[in-house]
């Protein structure tokens, strides 16, 4: 391993909360103070890795546990990384703060209604009519983290000011 190892910054919360916007605005914010970070985004991952997506609980298993590996590694190899991710279950979570020295989680909070008025995946519209199985927040439980580092509320809070934050 060359130099020192990276940090990294989960940002959860249920699908359609806002953690890629947020994400994005703290990446572009980072660049301007000369810091370099990667956005790890689990729908581009999960294109490669499960491109027929089941969203079974084994399939998300296989998903999150190679999804932390692969932010470990950056991180061990000196990149700061930014975990986009809803990761439903606290384990998978608590999976990557156990692994990194230098980590953050960041929990958008945010009303379901909210996330089913803003959904611009369709995700919850599919959920509703039975297109989607297994969507958190509708149809398995998301739960919330027990360790939050810093806490985000999507109606109060702007990306810019949850960015501040950070």
């Amino acid at each position: 391993m060359a130099g020192e190892p990276g940090w990294a910054v989960w940002i959860t919360g249920l699908p359609a909360s806002g953690k890629s916007t947020i994400a994005r605005a703290l990446k572009s914010r980072l660049e301007e103070m000369g810091v370099d970070a990667y956005i790890l985004e689990s729908d581009v991952v999960r294109k490669v890795l499960t491109p027929k997506p089941t969203y079974t609980l084994e399939e998300r298993e296989f998903f999150y546990n190679a999804f932390v590996y692969i932010g470990v590694l950056l991180v061990e190899n000196g990149v700061n990384v930014i975990f986009d991710a809803t990761a439903h279950k606290r384990r998978w979570r608590r999976a990557a703060r156990g692994l990194i020295d230098k980590f953050l989680q960041v929990y958008i909070r945010c009303p379901f209604e909210v996330c089913r008025e803003r959904d611009p995946k369709g995700i919850y519209r599919m959920a509703e009519t039975g297109e989607a199985q297994f969507v958190p927040g509708a149809q398995v439980e998301y739960e919330e983290p027990w360790q939050i580092d810093v806490e985000i509320d999507c109606v109060r809070d702007s990306p810019e000011e949850a960015v501040d934050r950070l």
